[in-house]
């Protein structure tokens, strides 16, 4: 079926609970007794949802601005007619959630328990909430479906947050070293004198608004559903057929927040933020990998923010599932071979080209979305900017964010190895404070051998 022909009933013609639409399906059958462990689900006709009808799917009213206007996102699979969104809950992790459906080890009928999982600190709301725009890629109203909804869980809906708010310490070693070396000291609330620093963390999933994702991108909202479509093998026919259907739990990563200090000062632009995006690297965030700077970045970001919250400010980490500029690692990892395998070595000169002859892109990470969570914070202005990456940075003051100073990595963090990205990206006009490499500069080898 072409994506134009679909017909797109408008918000008031879906179906509610006590308003049936006329070609209704009946309602679903009671629930059987869930499965015991180990024991395959029992095998039935499988329910197609690429089709418009139900029972009882309650309207989404994107930027609405209380959550009761705005409607609850409902992507469960225990009550198909319920559902008001594509895709399901959980982002990647749904895929996982099918196989322990599959393997019997979960009852496809489970409801989540939401007793005590509130948020440990309020987030919001904000007037960003509800201005046009500012939010497509989450939903800013994830954390307290419990409250928020309580009349619609308690009519049965299967209503799952989206967003999670606890407490922490975060122990790093080099945290520990500053504090050993005097570069931090300890105060006993937000740096204990063992190196823990305690944050207030956020785990985000992404929450599509289609109309206005299409939007950021430049492209029709047509065309963003057919492409999505296509490029999955067609994992999500409802994207062509359901265009009455415009939010979209999409199976990606989603991101952390880690906040040093009080959350409720992110929002005042006269408390000092320090801030830094960082995207996802395994290699060298978990296990050191010294070819890039990500860790070092990363590292070197959180001591700035605890001493950022040490001054009176408050600190963010913004930490987003995006491994290998979303390319992936495996693409990561071929990009290195061919790096270091290439006629003169590992040279700067040729940093971004071994990614696009690869992944046929140097960048897939398109930072157009990366924005929102700063608005679903009530930020309007970042202080400090750990950051040498302009498309960040235009992203973020692209969105109507103030950024006062940008504060890059210094030299003595930067590992031998990862002089090739640093010289590349600086070469190619990433924020950087000192000089420039030239042209002959990029060309000289600095990279290690694969056999080194």
């Amino acid at each position: 079926m072409s994506v134009d022909t679909v017909p797109t009933p408008s918000s008031a013609s879906v179906p509610t609970a006590s308003q049936p639409s006329p070609d209704a399906v009946p309602p679903e059958p009671a629930a059987p007794s869930p499965t015991l462990p180990g024991t395959p689900p029992p095998r039935s006709h499988i329910r197609l949802t690429s089709h418009a009808g139900g029972f009882g799917a309650l309207p989404i009213q994107w930027g609405a601005a209380t959550a009761a206007e705005r409607g609850p996102v409902v992507g469960t699979t225990t009550k198909r007619a319920h559902r008001n969104v594509i895709g399901t809950h959980s982002g990647s992790y749904s895929v996982y959630r099918a196989l322990a459906v599959a393997a019997g080890a979960l009852s496809p009928h489970h409801k989540a328990d939401l007793t005590n999982t509130s948020p440990t600190d309020a987030i919001g709301p904000y007037p960003q909430w509800s201005e046009p725009g500012r939010i497509v890629s989450l939903d800013p109203w994830g954390a307290v479906v419990a409250d928020a909804f309580a009349t619609e869980l308690a009519a049965g809906y299967d209503i799952r947050p989206t967003i999670a708010i606890t407490k922490a310490h975060v122990i790093l070693p080099e945290v520990i070293e500053a504090l050993q070396s005097g570069r931090l000291k300890a105060d006993g609330k937000f740096l204990t004198a063992g190196g823990a620093a305690m944050v207030t963390k956020a785990a985000i999933e992404p929450v599509w608004y289609l109309p206005a994702v299409a939007q950021r991108f430049g492209c029709s909202e047509t065309d963003l559903r057919r492409v999505l479509f296509e490029e999955t093998g067609g994992m999500y026919p409802e994207l062509v057929t359901r265009s009455d259907l415009e939010v979209f739990l999409p199976p990606i990563g989603g991101q952390t927040l880690y906040i040093f200090g009080n959350a409720r000062d992110l929002a005042n632009p006269e408390v000092e933020l320090t801030a830094r995006i960082h995207d996802e690297c395994n290699g060298s965030d978990v296990f050191g990998s010294d070819i890039c700077t990500c860790r070092p970045y990363l590292t070197h970001a959180i001591e700035e923010c605890i001493q950022g919250a040490q001054r009176g400010g408050v600190g963010l980490i913004a930490y987003s599932r995006k491994e290998g500029r979303a390319l992936g690692e495996v693409t990561k990892f071929l990009v290195y071979n061919a790096r270091k395998r290439q006629v003169g070595g590992d040279t700067a000169d040729q940093y971004f080209a071994r990614t696009e002859c690869v992944a046929g892109v140097q960048d897939m990470r398109f930072q157009e979305l990366m924005p929102d969570v700063f608005h679903w914070l009530g930020i309007r202005k970042i202080h400090r900017l750990v950051s040498m990456s302009n498309m960040k940075f235009d992203a973020i003051t692209g969105s109507g964010i103030e950024i006062g100073t940008r504060v890059n990595i210094p030299d003595e963090l930067i590992p031998a190895d990862a002089r090739v990205e640093m010289d590349a990206k600086m070469a190619a006009g990433y924020f950087t404070p000192g000089a420039v490499p030239d042209a002959e500069e990029l060309k000289k080898a600095k990279g290690r051998g694969l056999d080194q």
